[in-house]
């Protein structure tokens, strides 16, 4: 079993800083990719970073040079910097990690999601 559990949402002014985090537990060889998505009422849900398990990124262009994405596989855990949020950015953030359960077999899990609300 794998889980994946998510802290550090709540809710700022325009302007201010979240630190999310994600941590994985559970039973498993190794973690793979990391990332993390946010879905917002009356909108798709959409990646928001990625990081891979050498450490190479990927964000989306709304929050390329706000957000920072960063892992520590001895803690097993994904974090989302985000600085300088926007009303745009408010939604439930999702934690998203590919696991490898044996060396052939791989699981793609989901936080719980957690809530950002930006006030203006």
């Amino acid at each position: 079993q794998v889980q994946l559990v998510e802290s550090g949402g709540g809710s700022v002014h325009a302007g201010g800083s979240l630190r999310l985090s994600c941590a994985a537990s559970g039973s498993f060889f190794s973690i793979g990719d990391m990332g993390w998505y946010r879905h917002a009422p009356g909108k798709q849900r959409e990646l928001v970073a990625t990081v891979t398990n050498d450490g190479s990124t990927n964000y989306a262009d709304s929050v390329k040079g706000r957000f920072t994405i960063s892992r520590d596989n001895a803690k097993k855990t994904v974090y989302l910097q985000m600085n300088s949020l926007k009303s745009e950015d408010a939604g439930v953030y999702y934690c998203n990690a590919r696991v490898a359960l044996s060396e052939i077999s791989y699981y793609t899990g989901w936080g719980q999601g957690t809530q950002v609300t930006v006030s203006s």
